[in-house]
């Protein structure tokens, strides 16, 4: 299960001001970001948008950091938000290019992913699917700065990502604060995220990056 918490603000020199506050640094566990990566996120979905309608993303991400690049393939059930909160299922692989093997991606869940959410619910929204027909309808460009941080009795990571959302020949802006749920409690995540409300520009965002996608091209949910 993911669960984090996604905060908007304006501008880039707005978002990287809050790792010089004193209050960032008595939380933050690094003093400098544990990475800086390149994230390239492809969405795929069927001509009928059928993995749309049941709530179902499946993303592609080629990751580059420091001169190293790997694939990873993510698939994601659920899509509401409350003030910025978001707790969807999540299955991670690895993978060896962009596209999308769903016979190996369950395969992986069942013996190589380590995955605590069942595999079962996974299959389930993959019955009624021509997995042949997926293809990319959108993309996010994104660079990503991670920091650990420490909260209450939680450990959340602290991703800075600056980019672009393209989707139907157009692109809007992504700059925002997603703080992840490492191990611990969700109450921990909510009082530091209203916690960095109250001392930044920062403000809940209920628009994930794939939605901002999704409105690009017209959709309003």
């Amino acid at each position: 299960m993911e669960t984090e918490i996604k905060l908007a603000i304006d501008s880039k020199e707005k978002l990287f001001e809050i790792i010089d506050a004193d209050w960032f640094k008595e939380y933050s566990m690094d003093k400098k970001p544990r990475s800086v990566a390149m994230l390239i996120n492809s969405y795929f979905d069927t001509p009928d948008f059928k993995l749309r309608v049941n709530h179902c993303t499946v993303r592609s991400r080629l990751y580059s950091i420091d001169g190293e690049k790997k694939y990873e393939h993510t698939v994601k059930l659920g899509s509401n938000a409350d003030n910025g909160l978001y707790q969807r299922y999540e299955w991670n692989v690895d993978a060896d290019s962009e596209k999308f093997d769903l016979e190996h991606f369950i395969y992986s869940v069942e013996h190589v992913a380590d995955s605590s959410d069942p595999v079962e619910i996974l299959k389930d929204h993959f019955n009624n699917i021509d997995v042949d027909s997926l293809t990319k309808i959108c993309s996010t460009e994104v660079e990503r700065s991670t920091y650990l941080f420490g909260y209450g009795d939680s450990i959340m990571e602290a991703c800075f990502d600056i980019g672009k959302a393209i989707a139907d020949g157009k692109s809007t802006p992504i700059c925002e604060l997603e703080m992840e749920l490492i191990s611990g409690d969700v109450n921990d995540l909510k009082e530091l995220s209203d916690f960095i409300v109250s001392k930044s520009d920062l403000r809940p965002s209920n628009e994930s990056k794939f939605k901002k996608c999704l409105l690009l091209m017209g959709f309003e949910d």
